[in-house]
């Protein structure tokens, strides 16, 4: 090796990467956006949040039995509280969640489901899940809303099958 081209080589190794690296991460945006379909909520799917006690789907939280094994619980967040803030489910059931804020950016989250959703004020968001054993599962606010954001949370009661 001539001298002088080892400094060549340890450039040539840095700088390799630093195009390799945000060129792969423009084509995974890429793929996520357009092959995936994983996109920013649009204006299908939004409610005005300062109606939404007033009229529609959400006007009353609650938990409905759809089919056999099937419920939907249509749910707000709102400063420091989730409505309904307890929701009770047979043991094998599927639960799908339509769920919005009615004032801030809220989270939701079930531990050890796959359930991490984040709530924007008027954009019902959807996620389903199923509950195979019985036990309560705790419904829990993962994003910074205000002073008392820490008492915000609710539970998920699976009860065995009578």
């Amino acid at each position: 090796m001539k001298r002088g081209t080892t400094v060549y080589l340890y450039e040539l190794a840095w700088i390799l990467p630093s195009f390799a690296i945000p060129v792969g991460m423009l084509a995974a945006l890429a793929v996520t956006a357009f092959g995936a379909g994983i996109h920013l909520p649009g204006d299908a799917g939004r409610v005005d949040p300062k109606t939404i006690g007033q009229s529609g789907a959400l006007a009353q939280p609650g938990v409905v039995q759809i089919g056999p094994g099937q419920y939907e619980v249509r749910m707000t967040a709102q400063i420091w509280s989730f409505a309904p803030n307890e929701i009770h489910v047979p043991v094998g059931s599927t639960v799908h969640f339509w769920a919005t804020s009615k004032d801030v950016v809220h989270g939701f989250l079930i531990p050890k489901h796959v359930v991490n959703v984040m709530l924007l004020p008027g954009q019902v968001s959807h996620t389903q899940v199923r509950f195979d054993e019985p036990g309560e599962y705790p419904i829990i606010c993962h994003e910074y809303c205000g002073i008392a954001h820490h008492t915000m949370a609710g539970k998920v009661i699976v009860e065995p099958r009578r």
